[in-house]
Order: C-alpha cells, then sequence, then structure tokens
C-alpha cells in the first residue's frame, strides 16, 4: 500500500538525502540518463531547504520513501530557468515549478503520479500562483541510449492540462551516464493555469 504525504519544513528537509538517492537511481534511466552523486545532489536541493514555501510530496512504502516530487515557487528558481521563460507573457511570481517527479519502477502505474500533481497544484494555489510549469528533458530521436520500449508522459502530461511552451527551453547541466564530464542538456517547459 502505497501513502502520500505533503512534507514542508523540517519534515520536508529531513526526508531530501533520501529524496538524493531516488534521484540518482531513477534519474539513471531514460530519459535523464544522469550519473550523479550525493555531493551534486545536496548543492541542488539546497534551493528546497531555503524556500519557505517548498513541498515534497513523498510516496511512502510503510516507512520507506518509494518516490517523491517536490516544487517551489517560481522565483526561487529564477536564476535557473528565468530566461527560459522571459517571453511567456507571466510574471514569475505567479507561476509555481513543479520540480522532480521520481518513482521506483515496480510503484509506478497505481495513480502515484496524480497524487503528486494534486498535492502540488492545490499547495500552488494556496500560496497564489495562478499558474503551474515543469520542465522534460529533450533528447534526439536517434539517441543511442533510447530504450525501444519507451514510452513518452507527453500523454498523461496534456491529461493533466499541461502543454509545451513553445520557445520556453531552458539549459541545465549535468553527467550523462555515457559521458566523461557534465554537458548541457536542454529542457521544455510545459504549463498549465490553475
Amino acid at each position: 500500500m502505497i501513502e502520500t504525504r505533503v512534507l514542508t519544513g523540517a519534515a520536508l528537509d529531513m526526508a531530501l538525502d533520501d529524496l538524493a538517492q531516488l534521484r540518482i537511481s531513477v534519474f539513471r534511466d531514460w530519459p535523464y540518463l544522469y550519473d550523479g552523486d550525493l555531493a551534486y545532489e545536496r548543492n541542488y536541493l539546497q534551493t528546497y531547504r531555503d524556500s519557505a514555501d517548498a513541498i515534497l510530496v513523498g510516496a511512502f512504502d510503510g516507512d520507506r520513501l518509494v518516490g517523491a516530487s517536490t516544487g517551489t515557487p517560481m522565483v526561487d528558481h529564477a536564476e535557473d530557468f528565468a530566461s527560459a521563460l522571459s517571453g511567456v507573457g507571466i510574471a514569475l511570481s505567479d507561476i509555481f515549478y513543479c520540480a522532480e517527479s521520481v518513482l521506483l519502477p515496480e510503484y509506478r502505474g497505481h495513480g502515484v503520479g496524480h497524487a503528486f500533481f494534486d498535492a502540488r497544484e492545490a499547495h500552488a494555489r494556496g500560496l497564489g500562483c495562478t499558474n503551474s510549469a515543469f520542465c522534460g528533458v529533450v533528447r534526439p530521436v536517434g539517441h543511442p541510449l533510447r530504450p525501444t520500449d519507451h514510452r513518452p508522459l507527453d500523454g498523461f502530461w496534456h491529461k493533466r492540462g499541461y502543454a509545451p511552451v513553445e520557445g520556453a527551453v531552458a539549459q541545465y547541466r549535468w553527467k550523462d551516464i555515457d559521458q566523461p564530464g557534465e554537458t548541457d542538456h536542454d529542457l521544455q517547459f510545459w504549463m498549465r493555469a490553475l
């Protein structure tokens, strides 16, 4: 039985190392191909410690964190994403950023993804945000590490009311599993009105 719980403040802070391990594990697969380590993760996740309005929605099997999704007001990610969203005509202060959603493979297909979005969108509305956004990794169709059975999440995201934002592509650096060092990656923004 999977239980989802909303964590903020100290409870969120206490879950971040477990989230880091989940990110390293889940994002190693397609499409992220992320060759992560705990030092990188701790640096990246500091944003959630620093944001008073951050949320972590945890999926638990008993006491074990088996999945999580996070979010903060977009202004807390302005340094990373402001330029990508500069042409959309919506103030960053009106956008809530739904960051990662990670779930161990054996727990997928039970509605946890919807629970992650439901909780983050409710949190965003409570903060007065009018839009919710996230990024999806863009990989070439012919990428040599693309699994033959890969099913994109676009259909799920469309059903949730999200659509790609034309021209809103951010870049973020990380090390891929088949690369010697960090490289830039394109991240397509998707957004919906709340």
